[in-house]
């Protein structure tokens, strides 16, 4: 944080390392109130794009309508970038076109495409407009991949060199160039074809004598990722091989591109958030900033689908009326059965799930991880029923019913550890997403064989 800054708000309570305070959005949206340009320039010159962006997503349309106004020229690329989707488009047509065509002019082609593939058309051709000629047919060229490919992910800016350069050459080049791009790590060897053979570090060129040809420095592990390739797969790649960038081919073979650990980072944090959405059920694109509309028809259809759940295990509970009504503290120790049930069942789900993402649980462990969920679940049950057994002799003075609580227990427990795992496992080999549709399931099956487990038991060793 510069000292301009520290000297303006040193007074100002913030959390550590998080410059979007309460005391400074105030005093933003003041100098908005007053039209004070300065004032706002001075307020935000160090904030960072992202803590910008944070600000915009936070307050209302109107005042975010009023501030990118005053705004103006200052507003930089980085900071659409940034931006939450459900607010993009709005941004987009707000800002003056000039400097909408100044903000987009100072991004990479891979941030310029991840920005335009979600608009409309109208704002696409706003943001294809404002780009140089060279850099819309490269933003073009990508936009014609598939959606979600590694190709849509790409920089198109590269730093490659022929294979037979020395590290001399490679200085020289990078030293003379006009146009490399802002962030890079690795310089990409070709060969005649423009087929990538390897990646030099940037590092190990500074390092290293100017006559030492490159071919010598060649990192060890080295990937290529094809131009199609899903971006949850490049994802997986740069985590589990540790890489930093990679180079992209087209379907010759040829170097098209390169993906950085940045993007393919977000890429991973963006599966990651989406499946914590879709096991709540709430869409994978939710987001503070939606609507009230757009809220209510993504929650809807999940809590349509745990209303039909909650009818069929009310169906199991009716079936057994007439001995709920000779025992009333049946009705009083159903809910702990089923709960205990569900949290199980949701516990060992998340994990599976959890698993299932990182390519953890494949088919040469998901029988080992199976049996020691259902282990799980059998000795949680056990511990927890001799505590409900104790619990319903106290409570109710019935032996009787704490066992019969305590049995259920073990049953429920047990299925669920069962549940959580096998039915993510065959929802992904049905083509259905786990992380989507196994919450409804296991909570169905949970629900279902604790009532049915607890008044069974009740109806055939109390009446």
């Amino acid at each position: 944080m510069s000292t301009g800054k520290d000297t303006l708000h040193e007074d100002q309570p913030r959390d550590e390392g998080y410059d979007l305070d309460r005391k400074l959005v105030a005093g933003i949206l003041f100098a908005v109130d007053r039209e004070d340009k300065a004032a706002l320039t001075s307020l935000m010159e160090d904030l960072h794009a992202a803590d910008i962006a944070d600000l915009l997503e936070q307050i209302n349309s109107y005042d975010r309508t009023r501030l990118i106004r005053l705004y103006g020229r200052e507003f930089d690329g980085e900071i659409l970038s940034e931006l939450d989707e459900s607010i993009r488009e709005e941004v987009i047509a707000t800002l003056n076109p000039s400097v909408l065509a100044s903000a987009v002019r100072e991004l990479e082609t891979d941030d310029v495409v991840d920005l335009v593939e979600d608009l409309e058309e109208p704002q696409q051709e706003a943001i294809l407009d404002a780009l140089e000629d060279s850099d819309r047919v490269a933003v073009e060229q990508s936009l014609s991949y598939p959606e979600n490919s590694a190709g849509r992910l790409m920089q198109r800016e590269v730093v490659m060199a022929p294979e037979h350069w020395n590290v001399g050459q490679a200085i020289d080049y990078m030293r003379e160039s006009e146009d490399l791009p802002e962030q890079f790590y690795h310089m990409v060897l070709v060969d005649p074809r423009l087929r990538p053979i390897g990646n030099v570090t940037l590092g190990r060129i500074m390092g290293t004598k100017r006559e030492v040809p490159l071919a010598d420095l060649l990192e060890e592990t080295f990937q290529v990722i094809p131009a199609d390739q899903d971006e949850e797969d490049v994802a997986y790649a740069f985590n589990q091989y540790h890489l930093i960038s990679a180079p992209v081919v087209d379907g010759d073979g040829r170097l098209a591109g390169v993906i950085t650990i940045d993007d393919a980072m977000a890429v991973l944090d963006d599966e990651h958030e989406e499946d914590i959405l879709r096991l709540a059920g709430v869409g994978e694109e939710s987001s503070l900033a939606d609507r009230v509309i757009e809220t209510t028809k993504r929650r809807f259809p999940w809590l349509a689908v745990n209303l039909v759940t909650a009818v069929l295990a009310s169906l199991v509970i009716a079936q057994f009326e007439a001995t709920i009504a000779q025992f009333v503290a049946l009705a009083v120790l159903m809910p702990i059965v089923a709960s205990m049930g569900g949290n199980a069942g949701t516990q060992s789900l998340t994990v599976a799930v959890r698993a299932m993402a990182t390519r953890d649980l494949t088919g040469a462990n998901v029988w080992r991880v199976i049996r020691r969920e259902v282990l799980v679940g059998f000795v949680n049950g056990v511990i927890f029923a001799v505590v409900m057994g104790i619990v319903g002799v106290i409570w109710f003075g019935s032996p009787a019913l704490g066992g019969v609580i305590a049995a259920a227990m073990v049953i429920n427990l047990v299925v669920a550890g069962l549940a959580g795992t096998v039915i993510p496992v065959l929802l992904e080999k049905v083509g259905v997403d786990p992380a989507l549709a196994s919450g409804a399931f296991v909570t169905t099956v949970t629900d279902v064989v604790g009532f049915f487990a607890f008044l069974g038991l009740a109806a055939t060793l109390l009446l």
